[in-house]
């Protein structure tokens, strides 16, 4: 039973194993290191390895190709035969696949970085000044302010090999630093959160001095009823409202009716000229410049692994340009489709200032610090609901006068963007519902007009 200890060789291994018409073999490296802190005290931290692998094989030429998709954890040649082996089997027996198209050639594909090179790692010695600093924290805050988080590091290495003669790699590191602050009594509770490809970017002082202002806020506890306010967003609340919007953008749906897209393609849904795109060159949030998919969906293809992803827009001068799609659906629809990638940037030109300027200039209004449990009401007209949480402060000639009760929303981010009358700067945030799947991302804070606080929460 000889061992396969390198990415490479178990690609080579399985593509050398294949022996139906075309194969992809996907070989992912994951090393992680994290760090816990509770009432103001750090608890654990922890390292950790892990090993996928997919071969997916296709079956059969053309629009009528099938495909079988395996995956899991191997490490000796034997195993990866099996693999092969039981992928071969599932794409013998599937039906054709309606994403099917030729597997992505050398001259198709997009670049990645040295092939040849070993995964790269991390470990629980990235967080070095993150401890040091967080215990500085601590101390600042005394008995008056209680800490808690979590900060995290993964990097994926990922080696993607195929019978066409692709040989690509791509490093993807990943980082969150989430931060949380409760006064003495527990009564209010800050948060902030950051994405990080390197925990030494973190800035914990900086961060800690926000979540004490904004305890400060708390002071003052206002009641509210439910109604529609002049809303302001950060970045991170704004994200998780446009990560949904970009998820449920496919074309099959849209063209099919049962979607908000439906119809809408070239239409404006913003009065201001706001750009949402995705750039996996944008400094900060760098991902796979190349397609990797590990199973096929409604709008994303095993077929098109290898192709290229260039900046992509989906919104134009707040016009809608582009859904998602499949390399097949664009050819059997002549459209142009807007491949799925890993990062979201919304910017509207020339945009300046940040959210101290956008409360500054609010006669009244409300100021969320972010939005969780946000799920899915009505696909067709994308309208969403969830909770605030960790602070809702009331701004009133242009000062935060005090923190204000937790309120249910119902909102579609179509209707947000169209009602969104303010845009500050556009910088890095975490989308603090979607961080487990989604977490590089840029976006301004907005003020937007009449957003519907449906009911109070009791939440606390």
């Amino acid at each position: 039973m000889a061992r396969l200890d390198s990415p490479q060789d178990i690609v080579e291994a399985a593509l050398a194993a294949a022996t139906t018409e075309g194969t992809v073999v996907i070989v992912t490296d994951r090393s992680e290191a994290n760090l816990r802190w509770a009432n103001s005290s750090l608890t654990t931290n922890g390292e950790m390895s892990s090993r996928s692998v997919t071969v997916i094989a296709t079956n059969g030429s053309g629009g009528g190709a099938s495909a079988g998709v395996v995956g899991r954890t191997v490490t000796d040649a034997d195993a990866v035969r099996e693999l092969v082996a039981e992928a071969e089997t599932a794409a013998r027996a599937a039906d054709p696949a309606p994403d099917a198209a030729p597997l992505v050639t050398p001259d198709q594909a997009g670049t990645g970085s040295d092939f040849a090179l070993e995964p790269e790692t991390t470990s629980v010695g990235a967080f070095a000044r993150v401890a040091t600093d967080l215990g500085e924290a601590f101390a600042a805050g005394g008995a008056g302010r209680q800490h808690f988080g979590f900060a995290e590091q993964v990097v994926d290495s990922v080696y993607l090999g195929t019978s066409t003669g692709l040989r690509l790699r791509h490093v993807q590191p990943t980082g969150r630093l989430e931060m949380n602050a409760k006064n003495a009594d527990w009564s209010a509770s800050s948060y902030l959160a950051f994405t990080l490809r390197d925990p030494a970017e973190a800035d914990v002082a900086a961060a800690d001095a926000d979540l004490a202002r904004r305890l400060g806020w708390a002071e003052r506890r206002l009641d509210l009823p439910a109604g529609r306010y002049e809303t302001i967003l950060p970045p991170t609340a704004l994200a998780d409202l446009l990560v949904e919007a970009y998820w449920e953008s496919g074309a099959r749906a849209a063209d099919e009716g049962r979607s908000a897209y439906s119809g809408k393609l070239g239409e404006r849904l913003s009065r201001l000229p706001l750009e949402l795109f995705s750039d996996p060159t944008r400094p900060g949030l760098e991902c796979a410049p190349f397609v990797v998919a590990p199973a096929s969906t409604a709008d994303t293809s095993v077929f098109d692994n290898g192709l290229p992803l260039p900046r992509q827009d989906m919104l134009a001068k707040g016009e809608l340009v582009s859904l998602t799609g499949t390399r097949a659906y664009a050819s059997s629809h002549e459209t142009p489709i807007r491949l799925e990638s890993d990062n979201l940037v919304l910017e509207a030109p020339g945009a300046t200032g940040g959210l101290d300027d956008l409360v500054a200039s609010t006669q009244r209004g409300l100021l969320l610090s972010t939005v969780w449990y946000v799920r899915v009401v009505d696909p067709q007209t994308l309208l969403l609901t969830g909770l605030t949480r960790d602070g809702v402060y009331l701004v009133e000639d242009g000062e935060v006068v005090g923190a204000v009760n937790n309120f249910r929303w119902n909102e579609s981010p179509l209707d947000v963007l169209d009602r969104i009358t303010e845009v500050g700067a556009t910088e890095r945030c975490y989308p603090r519902e979607w961080g487990d799947f989604f977490t590089r991302a840029a976006m301004p804070p907005v003020r937007v007009s009449d957003f519907n606080m449906s009911s109070v929460s009791a939440a606390q």
